[in-house]
């Protein structure tokens, strides 16, 4: 499923980068502007632009809560008989010259870079404009010592073109998602001009009015396989060059290495998105999302559906059963009066379930799984009361110890397979406490799992066998529910 709301609170909430500090990078910039404009700083200055991800408008807001970077460019008439090395020392002994930023300057080979403490970064880049008498423009390599063509304008360009090519800026939402992606997932290296730059080879004017760019999650899809299918076909580091400077690559600072994982990367989420986007119920695909974006994503989805979900329950029996219509209890009342009928079979499937990260084997390699679970005063296993069926009631403070068995009742040996338990909280209770649980949990040593009795309500534990030779699953489990009083 889409979920075309759902990604639109979680750009506004946890990707974009917030009002607040676009303002704070504009008065920040404004400030610089300001300061070079008053210095002894000799180049005389013909404009500035904004560069790189705030003026492509993919910033997006650091996951870690950190330091956020933007680039401006200064454009200077080139003075006499100067070196590249030059205007980049005389830039940053200007500002070590004010009062204000002395210690808030750094120089690197292509800028120098103001900090702001624990906010953000401003890396400001002179750029030459005609030197020699020649219609070019030229940024300076300190390091090198060498003057570097370049083309801010008509890259920027470029971009805002690819974007008029998708609907409702889904080019650059994209784009922002697949950095929060990168940032989130920690597992691919690649810099976000470089990123940028192969999504936007990837769409065309052809693609203008498409239903492929109809919406966030379309666009997504579309982008995130298309970059997919290049990048399979392509084994070795490809070249990716600015469209406006063939022989400026952006892919030159990759190593093979990093290029290989991000291809293998990239082809294993382009997987997760597509089963995301295709699967069709509303709460396995809020979790395949989820398994994608990470729990940010309808996260306040995830914490009001899993409060309510008694409520919802004891409400559709009330209008569905006859002698039901005045029952007043919560829904372990209404299973102990009514029965587990009253479930509906969507209840085993939660949207902050977390989707298994493993692929599964094909349905004739599939193992029958199913989970047992035996009550005992203390998890020392040393005073078993007895083995409980599903949705029997307990009462707090004791303990299960959950197997997983075929159906013989055989348990499955550690040295050939892993099984990963799900267990699932459910209602107010849990809610109250924070510990609406639902992530895939390691097994003890002999693959079983102690759980402690504690919160009012129904929960499920799945149980997910892993096959250690190919690391597939080869089996899952139905929901065990346990009734908590």
């Amino acid at each position: 499923m889409k979920h075309v709301e759902l990604f639109k609170d979680f750009l506004k909430d946890a990707v974009n980068l917030d009002d607040t500090r676009i303002k704070s990078i504009e008065t920040s910039t404004e400030a610089i502007k300001n300061v070079v404009r008053a210095s002894a700083w000799a180049p005389h200055v013909r404009g500035w632009m904004e560069q790189g991800s705030w003026a492509h408008k993919t910033i997006i807001k650091p996951v870690d809560q950190g330091e956020f970077d933007a680039d401006l460019i200064v454009f200077v008439q080139p003075v006499d008989d100067w070196e590249a090395a030059k205007y980049i020392q005389t830039l940053y002994d200007a500002f070590r010259a004010n009062s204000t930023y002395k210690e808030m300057v750094k120089r690197w080979s292509h800028c120098v870079t103001i900090t702001y403490a624990n906010e953000k970064k401003v890396d400001i880049a002179p750029v030459l404009v005609n030197r020699g008498g020649s219609q070019r423009l030229e940024v300076c390599n300190r390091d090198s010592n060498q003057f570097e063509p370049t083309e801010p304008r008509q890259y920027t360009e470029w971009l805002v073109q690819r974007n008029s090519y998708s609907g409702a800026n889904s080019f650059r939402k994209v784009t922002r998602l697949i950095k929060y992606l990168r940032d989130i997932k920690t597992r691919f290296n690649c810099s976000s001009v470089l990123l940028t730059t192969i999504l936007g080879y990837r769409i065309s004017q052809v693609d203008q009015g498409s239903s492929l760019f109809a919406d966030t999650p379309t666009a997504l899809k579309t982008l995130f396989g298309r970059m997919d299918d290049w990048l399979q076909s392509n084994p070795l580091k490809p070249a990716v060059t600015n469209p406006y400077l063939p022989d400026e690559n952006f892919a030159d600072d990759w190593t093979g290495e990093q290029y290989a994982n991000f291809r293998d990367q990239i082809h294993r989420y382009r997987k997760w998105i597509d089963d995301a986007y295709d699967e069709q119920d509303r709460s396995e695909s809020i979790a395949k999302w989820r398994r994608v974006f990470g729990g940010s994503f309808a996260a306040g989805v995830v914490v009001d559906e899993g409060k309510s979900v008694g409520h919802v329950v004891v409400a559709n029996m009330r209008s569905n059963l006859v002698d039901a219509s005045h029952f007043a209890g919560d829904l372990v009342d209404a299973i102990k009066r009514f029965g587990g009928s009253i479930l509906p079979a969507s209840f085993n499937r939660r949207p902050y379930m977390e989707a298994p990260r493993w692929n599964k084997a094909p349905a004739n390699q599939q193992i029958l799984v199913t989970v047992r679970a035996d009550l005992h005063r203390n998890n020392l296993g040393t005073q078993r009361v007895k083995e409980i069926q599903s949705l029997e009631s307990l009462v707090a403070g004791n303990w299960l110890h959950f197997r997983a068995t075929t159906r013989m009742g055989l348990p499955f040996l550690p040295a050939e397979h892993t099984v990963m338990w799900r267990v699932t909280n459910t209602d107010e209770a849990a809610a109250r406490e924070n510990a609406l649980r639902g992530k895939l949990e390691k097994p003890e040593s002999d693959n079983c799992r102690w759980e402690h009795l504690k919160y009012r309500g129904v929960h499920l534990v799945e149980a997910f066998l892993i096959l250690r030779r190919t690391n597939l699953i080869v089996g899952q489990s139905e929901a065990f529910r346990i009734m908590i009083e």
